[in-house]
């Protein structure tokens, strides 16, 4: 070969140079990143599940193996089985109720002028928490009116009007000469003028006894009139002290009805004074003394039917509400991209690009007239 020729032969090219592979690095780097989260969430969610489940073929001491019992249990218990059911049922039926609940709300806001002050009705309940909203239900609705705000208002102004009873669990105590009459309580025998009378009771809470009671007195025999005493026969420190008999530290029974009843008709009525004394006239003459169960009448608790009867109902109701105004949310967003004229009552295909009697062109949920889908 000439040195010609070999002055035309092209050089060899150089070799490439090798480039350094950052896979690796991204790789470790990325693993570097996901490591705490990695590490949480094993610690927190992975290994005590695994625990749980390890955990369930034990017996209850955790010191030997009880293979399938636990479970047995578990799905044969009446208890466990209802909120199992309850749990089914609220998880089929919280979603759909509330997503129907959504779709009426996405379309109504579309379709009404007063859209705006509808959406402002379904978001108000969303400016607090729902475990505010429950606990406020419980301390406004709540039946005990000790609890209860809206029962202790109503049960307030049921008492301005009508006094309730300030002896609901008074009772004839041992000994005691008065006996069981459709809710009060009556002599076992007859009285007669000049007689002097004890009608003892207990089951009172001295500080629940009236304003006005004051220190129990023995009642003083009156020619042609009947007397007597209705007073607390308990001593407070000394047990019952002496039965049918008035000790110095026991209250009187202040504003007792007391009736004088002859064949079943009241012919004689007074209310005790304050020490628990009374007084009949002559007409009582041999009647029975009945204490009436007008003074033993329960306190008024207010509406029955508020506590969990309305509770309940109501969380649930405010939570599927809430729950349709999220839904509504993303119903409403899906819709508005579709132009009111791609909207028809009747027919309806899968989304198409096709040309609307609008003129214009868009993504119709619903078939427009004058004019074949077409992709």
């Amino acid at each position: 070969m000439t040195s010609a020729a070999a002055a035309e032969v092209p050089p060899a090219p150089a070799a490439p140079r090798k480039r350094k592979s950052v896979t690796g690095t991204r790789r470790t780097v990325a693993v570097l990143f996901l490591l705490p989260a990695l590490v949480l969430l094993g610690a927190l969610v992975v290994y005590p599940i695994g625990y749980s489940l390890v955990r369930s073929f034990g017996n209850q001491a955790g010191d030997g193996f009880a293979g399938f019992d636990n479970y047995k249990a578990l799905f044969t218990d009446d208890g466990i089985r209802t909120a199992l059911k309850n749990n089914i049922i609220w998880v089929i039926f919280a979603p759909t109720v509330a997503t129907a609940l959504g779709l009426i709300f996405a379309v109504l806001t579309e379709r009404v002028r007063w859209g705006t002050a509808f959406k402002l009705v379904v978001f108000m309940p969303m400016a607090i928490s729902m475990l505010a909203a429950g606990i406020i239900f419980r301390l406004v609705y709540d039946q005990d009116p000790h609890k209860g705000v809206a029962n202790a208002v109503w049960v307030g102004v049921h008492d301005t009007f009508a006094s309730s009873s300030a002896f609901p669990n008074a009772h004839p105590g041992r000994e005691s000469p008065l006996k069981a009459d459709h809710g009060g309580f009556i002599t076992s025998t007859t009285v007669h003028t000049g007689q002097t009378v004890t009608l003892p009771l207990v089951g009172v809470a001295p500080d629940q006894l009236p304003d006005g009671a004051k220190k129990a007195a023995a009642a003083k025999a009156e020619p042609g009139k009947i007397t007597g005493t209705t007073w607390q026969d308990f001593t407070r420190g000394k047990g019952v002290g002496k039965l049918g008999a008035v000790d110095p530290s026991e209250l009187g029974y202040g504003g007792m009805r007391i009736e004088a009843v002859k064949d079943g008709k009241v012919v004689a009525s007074t209310k005790a004074a304050g020490d628990g004394t009374f007084t009949l006239p002559a007409q009582a003459d041999g009647a029975q003394l009945r204490l009436p169960a007008g003074n033993f009448k329960q306190p008024y608790n207010g509406v029955e039917w508020l506590g969990p009867s309305l509770v309940t109902p109501a969380i649930i109701g405010s939570y599927v509400w809430m729950w349709a105004g999220f839904a509504m949310v993303l119903i409403a967003a899906g819709l508005a991209g579709v132009p009111r004229s791609c909207w028809r009552r009747r027919g309806s295909t899968e989304p198409t690009s096709g040309r609307c009697s609008g003129g214009s062109r868009c993504r119709c949920w619903r078939r427009c007239s004058r004019s074949s889908p077409s992709r």
